[in-house]
Parts: C-alpha cells; sequence; structure tokens
C-alpha cells in the first residue's frame, strides 16, 4: 500500500516491526470520571521533564468539544499538549474527538465511526518514536465500553502499560479505588501506584479513608493532592513521587 494512501485517508501509517520503538510510558486511569486523570496525566508529564526526559501526552478517545474556529477542541486534550515536550499531530494525540460529552461508544455510534484498537496502537507508536515516555489518560473510569466487546480496560490491555490508578477523595472513594484495582490486577497489568486527588474539600474523616486506602489497595502512594483551584498541573508534579517503573534506563 502507498504512503499516499496513508497521507490521504489521514491515517498514520504503521511503522515497520523493526522501527518499532523500546515503549515507556503509563496508562492513567481513575475511579470514576471528572477526578482529576488529566491534571495527575500533565503533572506526571511536567514531573518526568524535571527529570530530563522528553515525554509526551495522549488522549486516545474525548468526549466532549468545543467548536472553536472551525475545530473541535477538548480541554483535557488541551492539557496534555500544553504539558509535553514534544509537539506532535493532534490526530496522534487524539485519534478519537467527539462533540457530545456522552459515553464514547454511544457518541461513536451517533458519528457512525468505530474506535479501532489497532489505529489507536500505531498512533500510540508513533508518539513512542518521538518522546521517552508517553503518558496515556483513558476516559472515564477504568471499564468505560468503546465498542462491542472492547472498553478501556481492553485498551490498557492491547497498548500494554503499566497504570496509575487516581483516586478521586470523596464519600464512597474506597469502594471505587478497590473495585478498580481489582480490575486492574484481574486483567495482568501492573498497577504502579495510585494517586489520592481531593476532589471534595469538604470531605469527612479524609485521614481515615487514606489510611484504610493505602492498607487495602497494596501498591504505593505516589502523591496526594489537596484540592487546587484552578487545577495546577506544575504543582501536582511537585507533589508526585514517580515510580521506578518511569524512570528506569
Amino acid at each position: 500500500m502507498s504512503i499516499g494512501w496513508w497521507r490521504r485517508c489521514n491515517v498514520p501509517k504503521p511503522l515497520p516491526e523493526h522501527e518499532l520503538p523500546m515503549t515507556r510510558g503509563c496508562f492513567v486511569t481513575g475511579t470514576d470520571t471528572e477526578i482529576g486523570k488529566t491534571l495527575v496525566a500533565a503533572g506526571l508529564i511536567h514531573a518526568l521533564r524535571r527529570q530530563g526526559f522528553t515525554a509526551i501526552g495522549m488522549k486516545p478517545v474525548a468526549a466532549g468539544a468545543l467548536q472553536r474556529q472551525g475545530k473541535l477542541i477538548n480541554d483535557d486534550v488541551e492539557a496534555l499538549v500544553a504539558a509535553s515536550s514534544v509537539e506532535a499531530d493532534r490526530a496522534l494525540v487524539n485519534p478519537y474527538l467527539f462533540k457530545d460529552p456522552i459515553a464514547p461508544h454511544i457518541a461513536a455510534a451517533d458519528a457512525k465511526r468505530s474506535i479501532d484498537a489497532e489505529h489507536i496502537l500505531t498512533c500510540y507508536q508513533r508518539l513512542a518514536a518521538m518522546a521517552d515516555v508517553v503518558v496515556v489518560e483513558g476516559v472515564g473510569g477504568f471499564r468505560v465500553p468503546l465498542g462491542d466487546g472492547f472498553d478501556t480496560a481492553g485498551l490498557a490491555c492491547k497498548l500494554g502499560l503499566p497504570v496509575v490508578m487516581v483516586v478521586g477523595l470523596r464519600l464512597g472513594c474506597i469502594n471505587h479505588a478497590l473495585l478498580t484495582a481489582e480490575a486492574i490486577r484481574a486483567r495482568n497489568l501492573d498497577c504502579i501506584g495510585w494517586v489520592a486527588n481531593q476532589i471534595d474539600p469538604q470531605m469527612e474523616r479524609q485521614a481515615e479513608n487514606l489510611a484504610s486506602l493505602e492498607a487495602l489497595i497494596g501498591v504505593p502512594r505516589l502523591a496526594t493532592i489537596e484540592h487546587l483551584s484552578p487545577p495546577d498541573p506544575v504543582v501536582v508534579a511537585s507533589r508526585l513521587r514517580l515510580p521506578a517503573t518511569l524512570l528506569a534506563p
């Protein structure tokens, strides 16, 4: 198939097997939607850059965008782009973008599109060839449907990346965190750490909840992020203890 075909269809050409990069990165998931995944992902990118790595963010699927200057713009994608030390085509950073802030498999059906895991993998490999580390942010929680028999857990497996779990600190977070951690382990994925993000500044008994999470999740807590208004990934970077997996040569 000619190189011209890939250009005309705006599809990234798969790399030959001998050119595939030695990938290093992580998949950022969360216990729910709107719990700070993007903030933590951008914070991880800034923290990696402080350590001298080139780092780039990826949001394979995003739902919820505004029309600006003739283009659909998603705030999460823009935050990852702003944090990244490498500039890349938006079509690689965010292969699937839907206008309505609804479940992505429903948005895809409305748009008469299908979310293709192989296409996302190809985009990821292209980004991995451009930077030392790729930080991939999921959409919603860990088991969000993306299509028939395919969800964000399956995407994490397809990419084969270790997982960082973001726990939104609010009532019910222990149950949500344990269920998410269990789902990650059930797929033989390596959860390399979790981040506690204070999304409810009025949460009662926060210290006791944190102690329970620490004891029950069974992987290192990388940071506790206080309620930030406005959210600031540079502040998050200063709080993070990066996993050794991301720092290994």
